[in-house]
């Protein structure tokens, strides 16, 4: 099936000039005025409660939250799903190729993507024909070497996660026992592989770039603008960071999510028990206590990642170009660190779903605040419309810029109508005006939320006779979803009619 063309956009007042919006708008030339630098700022496992600004009432984010009060931020911002339990190669083949889930594995091979490079449909090459100069640093983790589509790389981790370290698993032992992981110890390899922890390399190899990239503006020369994808690792685990930042948590005084849960009744069925690699990073069953362990660790991550972007601010702010920078934050997808007794991101929960996503510059409202629904994966589509990049049919992403007017009821009814997640062939889901349905076929069991009154998903309205009909119009509407995406898991024997729903916890 050919992908949806996306909806012509209103005429928008954004970055200093009027942008046409129109569907067949053309590239913008590369000596039109005013149009922005663009610097993605990209974390990896980032929850979207793991800012402070987002609702992380334990979590230190000041940088973060200095770019949030001064830009939008979007507090519905979902990943679509994945093919495999690694979810951050599915969500970075939608970020690179501009298309939906099933669509773009489609093209996620390595000889597809080089495909797509050589026609021009990847963003990196989208954003040089618009007149970008490209640069990456940083997690890539897609088939295509990132020297392919972009102009400058440097430090790049073509790999995914940082090297595993045995025994950053199955801890704090369940007994009691000498917890012998030290997210501190350098000589564990893993982010302090190479002698400097990779967070802090990323950062100042963006920090060099940014300089070099704006150096001729300040001496008044013309340059072209650029386009910046620096892709952090973190917080992803192993959870390495200094002591400084370590000592910023107290295991004692973490919170314990208000949804944790021991074990989820169908962690199995739903591909998530110990077998998986990250639902083995604390023992089964979960307790609180390990909960805050792994917290801590989380939060310090995250607390050091915070300090390296807010050097990397810096960098823009002394640029002198701060005032034609379009910066975005953004993460691959969400975590569960306890939250439903589960530890990784595979479930398709919100917690595990949702992620942070600030957008800061150039008309760009500050303070801020989009509640519709997107995907974070809408950012690419923004960029290149920012860029004034041309709109071709293969981008299934949609502008965020429209969400930015003041009409906040007009803004709402421009987010997504539904979001859709999928998990492989255990799990789908779909998210339609507050309401929430899970399906996992391989259990035979429906599991329905309403989030507007129920946002950690502890209430499981299945089994209301009550909600009969919403069971059907929401079970309809993921069926209409997966035939729009191409889906290829047959979900008719799930239809609500002929299963009954069991009450279990969470």
């Amino acid at each position: 099936m050919k992908p949806r063309l996306r909806p012509p956009l209103l005429s928008l007042l954004v970055f200093g000039f009027f942008l046409s919006c129109g569907h067949a708008q053309e590239s913008a030339p590369p000596s039109s005025p005013k149009r922005p630098n663009v610097l993605f700022l990209f974390a990896d496992d980032l929850a979207c409660d793991g800012v402070h600004a987002f609702g992380g009432l334990d979590v230190k984010t000041p940088n973060l939250d200095r770019l949030a009060a001064r830009g939008t931020i979007f507090t519905d911002a979902h990943n679509m799903g994945a093919w495999n339990g690694a979810v951050c190669i599915a969500s970075r083949a939608m970020l690179l190729t501009g298309r939906s889930l099933w669509h773009a594995r489609a093209v996620a091979g390595r000889a597809e993507l080089e495909a797509e490079n050589t026609a021009g449909r990847l963003w990196p090459g989208m954003m040089r024909a618009a007149g970008y100069r490209t640069f990456m640093a940083g997690k890539w983790h897609n088939e295509i070497a990132p020297d392919a589509c972009f102009d400058v790389v440097r430090a790049p981790r073509v790999m995914g996660m940082p090297g595993t370290v045995k025994s950053s698993y199955n801890r704090p032992p369940a007994d009691g026992g000498e917890d012998v992981w030290s997210p501190t110890d350098t000589s564990l390899g893993g982010y302090w592989q190479g002698g400097r922890h990779w967070t802090e390399v990323t950062a100042e190899t963006a920090v060099g770039f940014i300089h070099e990239a704006t150096a001729g503006a300040a001496a008044g020369q013309t340059q072209s603008p650029y386009f910046a994808y620096v892709a952090f690792n973190a917080p992803h685990d192993p959870r390495q960071s200094p002591q400084e930042f370590l000592d910023l948590y107290k295991t004692e005084n973490i919170t314990v999510p208000e949804n944790f849960l021991p074990e989820y009744p169908w962690r199995n069925e739903v591909g998530q028990g110990p077998d998986l690699r990250d639902e083995a990073l604390a023992a089964f069953p979960r307790t609180p206590h390990a909960v805050q362990v792994h917290r801590q660790e989380y939060y310090a991550l995250i607390s050091h990642l915070d300090a390296w972007v807010g050097k990397i601010l810096e960098a823009v702010e002394k640029s002198g170009q701060a005032d034609n920078t379009l910066i975005i934050f953004t993460a691959d997808h969400g975590l569960a660190l306890g939250r439903h007794g589960f530890m990784g991101k595979q479930s398709l929960y919100d917690h595990s779903t949702r992620v942070p996503l600030i957008l800061s510059g150039p008309g760009v409202p500050a303070g801020g605040r989009v509640q519709a629904p997107v995907y974070f994966q809408d950012t690419m589509a923004t960029a290149l419309e920012a860029a004034g990049a041309a709109k071709t049919d293969h981008v299934e992403f949609h502008s965020l810029l429209p969400l930015l007017q003041p009409d906040a009821a007009q803004a709402k009814d421009k987010g997504r109508k539904a979001i859709y997640g999928s998990d492989p062939e255990r799990q789908r889901s779909i998210t339609v005006d507050g309401w929430k349905l899970l399906v996992y076929p391989t259990a035979r069991v429906l599991r329905l939320y309403h989030l507007a009154g129920d946002p950690l998903e502890m209430k499981d309205l299945a089994a209301d006779p009550e909600q009969k009909d919403r069971m059907a119009s929401l079970f309809q509407a993921l069926r209409d979803e997966q035939a729009a995406l191409d889906d290829p898991l047959d979900l008719k024997l799930m239809d609500p009619a002929i299963i009954k729903s069991p009450v279990k916890p969470g």
